[in-house]
């Protein structure tokens, strides 16, 4: 084997960077340094592979793999004359598949250390830590998904997403599925359960399985864990041609200390803050990436298009964005440092947030941005342009938690802490919010949705179906954690799969088809997601009956020739001619009702409808008389007259 700088490179290999890279990549704006940087496949008279590696501060960097016998005097990288601390070359010979690392000398102290490639398509298997090469060549079959996703994510479109841990989800034998086992696993239930997208925890490359995929070393790896890249990209295409989105959970926010990784790269802290004030993050034990280097701007920007271009994502939910923002996140006084006006947000983290949408948006329009965003930061789904930070929906952090605070509570406290239901909607449509009850309810001690449910086991299913019910109702795309749609009982450990023996019991099996239900309707009723973030298709009935601990509210469509009405029973008494103000005559259908036998309940209810009398009551002309369950939510559908 020979290594050659810009000779011998067949033709139809991606070119070596050009001056006008360069220029994008110092000035922070290239987004698609994937094709460029890292370890790329040479096909044709002269096979092998090119290198290129950016690292300012080294003295000499060398490839060392298992096709030189890890020798750093076989296969040195030459430095660009150009100052933009790249190295490069082209290496004869080397097939996919093969094992690599860089062996980088700095030009400090004379530090030496082997690296993985950051921009590495393919990693080792854990705990291995090298890097592969590889390419991504696949053949894909969803040109129908990609042809119509721009309507199945937009903002007027029912979107109820599954949050995925790829490896405890389901397992054999004790083993994780790989990709394409778990492609046709979980296509066929979540099309059963009618969930319309998929959001894998982070699948990108880590060292520490339990780390749940949050301590991202390989940016642009799929984890080896599960199988290949192309097994992988099968997963995604088979969820698609099932109709089923997939959303990545993507953590730009931090990276983990792991030496092989891209802490102190070349000798410097080259990709994260040298200050500890800056750069490590107390919370996660972890490094924090310079928003504020263009370098690694163009990294992260390039990541972000690299899930989206190679591997057709349909959106990304960004991870820890309120440590981004804010300069004191988990820090105490005098842990951090002010920006140049004193203040503590984070002007770079801030910028790169805008600079990241607008690159999303501007290539793949039809995808979504998804903020985990848990403080009241104005504007996060808004436009970049306009203010925002560009995004195309935040999580409700603060309706998690005010719901789930609400429900620990003993029924007959309830009417104490009615403001917890009700707060969320003086707020709702401050953004495009998803409504979200995820992994970081269920660890940690935090027990189980279905635990966090007080009274006997009946009770806390009733509390569980009635929570879900109003979940689905209230305004905002919806996201719930694998476990929760049969109500596991115990924490979720990233250890094992899912205690799926319990679909035995009733109690699980028939929380599970409420759940599948709820899906069902909530994609067939556009009055439950067309008008998501705006009052227009919201209205109060009652807000105010504290004493009962009911709320009753209209979802309205786009078209206002029909409205469905929502009422929760959250106390364990069933009430009888219940009396509701309602819009117009007629027949109002019950659609739902989580007391309903089939689901199981005790069976309360409203014989299919009610007739609306012409008897005003909360300033509308017409009323129902209904009986409310116990513990329940019960929907109806109303129709106006022509």
């Amino acid at each position: 084997m020979e290594s050659t700088v810009n000779s011998g490179v067949a033709s139809g290999t991606p070119e070596f960077l050009t001056p006008h890279d360069i220029y994008l990549f110092r000035e922070g704006s290239h987004c698609r340094l994937h094709e460029k940087l890292g370890a790329h496949l040479v096909q044709g008279s002269v096979s092998g592979a090119r290198f290129a590696l950016w690292a300012p501060n080294a003295e000499a960097v060398s490839v060392i793999g298992d096709f030189n016998d890890w020798n750093p005097q076989r296969h040195p990288l030459d430095a660009r004359d150009d100052g933009s601390g790249i190295w490069e070359a082209s290496i004869r010979g080397i097939e996919r598949g093969a094992n690599y690392k860089y062996r980088i000398q700095s030009r400090l102290n004379g530090y030496v250390v082997d690296k993985a490639d950051p921009f590495a398509f393919c990693s080792e298997c854990p705990p291995a830590t090298g890097s592969r090469v590889w390419g991504l060549e696949y053949d894909w079959g969803d040109g129908d998904w990609m042809a119509s996703r721009r309507a199945r994510n937009a903002l007027d479109a029912p979107i109820a997403i599954y949050e995925v841990h790829a490896g405890s989800w389901r397992r054999r034998d004790g083993a994780c599925l790989g990709y394409r086992e778990l492609a046709h696993e979980l296509a066929q239930y979540v099309l059963k359960m009618g969930f319309t997208h998929v959001e894998l925890m982070p699948v990108t490359e880590h060292p520490f399985y339990g780390s749940w995929g949050y301590q991202t070393t390989g940016y642009f790896a799929p984890t080896a864990r599960y199988g290949t890249p192309q097994d992988f990209m099968y997963l995604v295409d088979h969820l698609h041609q099932q109709g089923i989105g997939v959303i990545l959970d993507w953590v730009p926010s931090h990276f983990p200390t792991d030496g092989h990784g891209l802490v102190f790269f070349d000798g410097t802290y080259l990709f994260e803050h040298a200050d500890p004030k800056q750069g490590f993050h107390p919370e996660w034990n972890s490094s924090i990436f310079n928003y504020g280097r263009n370098e690694v701007r163009a990294f992260l920007l390039s990541s972000a298009l690299f899930w989206l271009d190679k591997y057709h994502m349909d959106g990304l939910r960004v991870d820890a964005v309120a440590s981004m923002l804010y300069l004191d996140y988990a820090r105490k006084e005098g842990e951090w440092i002010p920006n140049r006006y004193g203040g503590r947000e984070n002007l770079g983290a801030i910028e790169f947030l805008k600079k990241l949408n607008e690159a999303v948006y501007g290539d793949h329009p039809d995808v979504l941005t998804i903020a985990e965003e848990s403080t009241a930061w104005p504007m996060v789904s808004r436009p970049a342009h306009l203010g925002g930070l560009g995004f195309g929906m935040k999580w409700n952090m603060g309706w998690m938690h005010d719901t789930l605070a609400y429900m620990r509570e003993d029924p007959i406290h309830r009417k104490f802490h009615h403001g917890h239901l009700t707060f969320s909607l003086l707020y709702a449509f401050n953004e495009n919010f998803v409504l979200p009850l995820s992994h970081d309810e269920v660890v940690h001690g935090k027990g189980s949705l279905v635990g966090k449910m007080p009274g006997d086991v009946w009770q806390q299913f009733a509390n569980l179906r009635a929570l879900y019910g109003y979940m689905w109702a209230h305004p905002g795309k919806k996201l719930l954690f694998m476990g929760g749609e049969f109500g596991q009982r115990r924490e979720w450990t990233h250890e094992d799969q899912l205690e799926w023996w319990v679909m035995a019991l009733p109690e699980h099996a028939t929380l599970q088809r409420w759940v599948a239900d709820l899906n069902h309707v909530y994609r067939s009723e556009p009055a439950l997601y067309e008008v998501d973030f705006s009052h227009e298709g919201f209205e109060w009935i009652d807000c105010n009956d504290t004493e009962t601990s009911v709320i009753s509210f209209l979802r309205k469509p786009r078209k206002g020739d029909s409205a469905l009405l929502v009422v929760c029973n959250f106390t364990p008494v069933p009430r009888t001619n219940y009396v509701l103000g309602v819009p117009w005559g007629g027949t109002w259908r019950e659609i739902l009702n989580s007391d309903a036998r089939e689901y199981g309940g005790a069976g309360w209810g409203n014989f299919g409808g009610v007739e609306a009398a012409p008897l005003a009551a909360h300033g509308r002309p017409y009323s129902l008389g209904v009986t409310l369950p116990p513990l329940a939510t019960i929907i109806l559908k109303g129709i106006r007259d022509a």
